[in-house]
């Protein structure tokens, strides 16, 4: 019994290792969250001085993106705050999710566009940056309808 529970736990470990949970992102974001203690890189306090630039949705041929770099520009502030759980503080260097959408690298991130479009949501509903951190570190980050942002939104 000892044994088939050791090999159990020793392929779901290789399962996560190799990439077999990207069929499905929510339940290796939990494991993730689950195995991991260490929230990605976030500043905990608002900036001091100027913020970087999100870049130009116009560059983005899908909407969904295009949203996403839009309201990202909105919510700079809020987004500086944030971690990332796609973990590119420790691939690219990030120091928050604001760094996602200051580059590319938040228009091909699911993990990202799902982040920045709840943080916006949740700033809108009244939430403080500390509250929607707490929020994504909880994941309801993954609960975002995406549906939502297929249209165009309005420009400000």
């Amino acid at each position: 019994m000892g044994s088939t529970r050791g090999i159990i736990w020793g392929a779901i470990l290789c399962a996560a290792a190799v990439g077999v949970a990207i069929a499905a992102p929510r339940a290796a974001t939990q494991l993730a969250q689950s195995t991991e203690e260490v929230v990605p890189a976030f500043h905990n306090q608002p900036p001091q001085g100027q913020l970087p630039e999100t870049l130009s949705p116009s560059q983005f041929n899908n909407v969904v993106v295009q949203n996403a770099y839009i309201l990202a520009a909105r919510v700079r502030k809020i987004l500086y705050q944030q971690p990332c759980y796609c973990h590119c503080d420790r691939s690219q260097g990030h120091t928050s999710l604001l760094d996602c959408f200051a580059s590319t690298h938040g228009a091909g991130c699911g993990v990202c566009l799902r982040e920045a479009l709840y943080s916006y949501e949740q700033s809108h509903k009244g939430k403080t940056a500390a509250q929607i951190r707490a929020g994504i570190e909880r994941g309801e980050w993954q609960q975002v309808d995406m549906t939502k942002y297929q249209t165009p939104v309005p420009a400000k």
